[in-house]
């Protein structure tokens, strides 16, 4: 233990066969009505903004989310987690990756697995102008992997508030997740991301001239390329291979000291090898993973139910104790 043995997760609707109809179905068609954000904007230390989505009841505990790629606080899985921790009496921050919130950032450089800075600024804005007296984290997909970066950063030094985390379908191992967008069976993702991307880079390169080269840009079909040329480049890295080693969310996770849960599923198409950190969870008594066999990314669908089991399982991991 913590490796949770057996996950609840048994399976999803019957017309959700395989883990990619699992992860492209509700991506695209699952909606959350009656989410009603407030948005506030603030300012980061090299004078950017982040702009925050609150869904506030009046409690005294928040649960702060943090969106995957190319996501936002609109996706349905905030959404999801904002309704039910809300009907269970939390409020909830779900802040947005600078370029994220349908306007482009300030600074010559976007957001990335790694940018812890900009959620421990989200904190410390929450923690200088609320009076919550509990503070919950839950991220998915890069979100979680920024959420374990964050936690295990901080460590010992990490806000006293900050009680549980929890994380979803989660690439704990950057490397080996960006290894599966070079199998040609998920080439549908690959396409996806890099066409939103480009198109940031394309507005990042007009906004500051000679940042990047634009020209190219067109040509680029893969992530190696793409995270090279551009990622690398505006975040100060050597190449892709220098990013992903760099960013990679179990360099810090053996420092979390808070109790925090990990679900990624065993036929997550994003993930693979080293993303299931089975060793570590069976030696750190904070770390709970559970590797349900369904599930897909992002998706954990259940029969009639308008939340996830994944959004359930958040709300009950984060209630015990």
């Amino acid at each position: 233990m913590p490796v949770i043995p057996s996950s609840s997760y048994r399976k999803p609707p019957f017309f959700l066969w395989n883990g990619h109809l699992e992860t492209i179905v509700p991506s695209i068609f699952r909606k959350i009505e009656g989410v009603a954000y407030q948005r506030e904007r603030i300012w980061t230390p090299d004078k950017d903004f982040l702009d925050l989505d609150w869904s506030k009841i009046g409690s005294k505990k928040l649960l702060i989310i943090s969106h995957g790629l190319e996501g936002s606080s609109e996706r349905h899985y905030a959404k999801g987690l904002a309704k039910l921790f809300n009907q269970h009496g939390f409020d909830v921050l779900a802040w947005n990756n600078r370029s994220c919130s349908g306007e482009m950032n300030l600074a010559p450089f976007l957001y990335h697995h790694g940018s812890t800075y900009d959620l421990d600024t989200v904190i410390q804005h929450v923690e200088s102008t609320q009076r919550y007296e509990a503070y919950f984290l839950c991220g998915i997909s890069m979100g979680g992997a920024q959420t374990l970066k964050y936690l295990g950063e901080k460590g010992l030094d990490l806000n006293p508030k900050i009680k549980k985390a929890a994380v979803y379908s989660t690439p704990c191992n950057l490397p080996d997740s960006a290894a599966t967008l070079r199998e040609r069976k998920n080439a549908f993702y690959k396409k996806r991301f890099l066409t939103k991307l480009k198109a940031k880079m394309k507005l990042k390169g007009q906004q500051f001239p000679g940042l990047v080269d634009l020209d190219r840009l067109d040509t680029v079909m893969d992530f190696d390329t793409f995270d090279t040329e551009y990622t690398a480049k505006v975040h100060g890295f050597d190449d892709a291979d220098d990013f992903y080693r760099s960013v990679s969310a179990d360099n810090w996770m053996k420092d979390i000291q808070i109790p925090t849960l990990i679900i990624n599923a065993l036929n997550d198409p994003l993930l693979m090898g080293k993303c299931y950190p089975v060793a570590l969870a069976e030696n750190h008594p904070k770390l709970f993973l559970e590797m349900p066999k369904r599930g897909g990314h992002t998706g954990f669908l259940i029969s009639g139910q308008e939340f996830t089991w994944a959004e359930y399982r958040f709300l009950d991991f984060i209630r015990k104790g």
